[in-house]
């Protein structure tokens, strides 16, 4: 792990184990999910040390700061000692789940799955309500 090594964007967020193969994370540095110091960037962006990264996957948004170089994948453990992620992106996260769960607080999670008769019951309220 020399900081001399020179490595492509999306190889690094591939070992740092942000994503499973490189191509996921290829599609993601096209699709803008993944700034280099809050601007676009592409997959063959080599990295540099210290250089704050955004990512977002999914619902989650986190924002990181490059510590380490490497390009092959590790061992978990290992993987996390390449970046550090700020402060406020794990405030930021964990305010942003917080609030997903406290939206899908108010929903009663039902006893069980809807039988044949169940959903056949669904489909003519909401078609009935459709309706109109």
């Amino acid at each position: 792990m020399t900081d001399a090594l020179k490595v492509r964007l999306d190889k690094w967020l591939w070992a740092a184990r942000f994503f499973k193969t490189r191509s996921l994370a290829k599609e993601a540095i096209d699709g803008g999910k993944v700034h280099y110091n809050g601007q676009r960037c592409k997959p063959g962006r080599i990295v540099e040390l210290d250089v704050i990264l955004e990512i977002r996957q999914g619902w989650l948004e986190k924002e990181v700061l490059v510590k380490k170089l490497y390009d092959r994948r590790q061992a978990a453990s290992l993987a996390q000692m390449l970046y550090e992620e700020t402060p406020e992106s794990i405030v930021k996260r964990e305010q942003a789940l917080a609030a997903r769960k406290d939206l899908n607080a108010g929903q009663p999670v039902p006893l069980r799955r809807p039988n044949k008769r169940d959903r056949r019951l669904i489909h003519r309220f909401r078609e009935k309500n459709t309706d109109n």
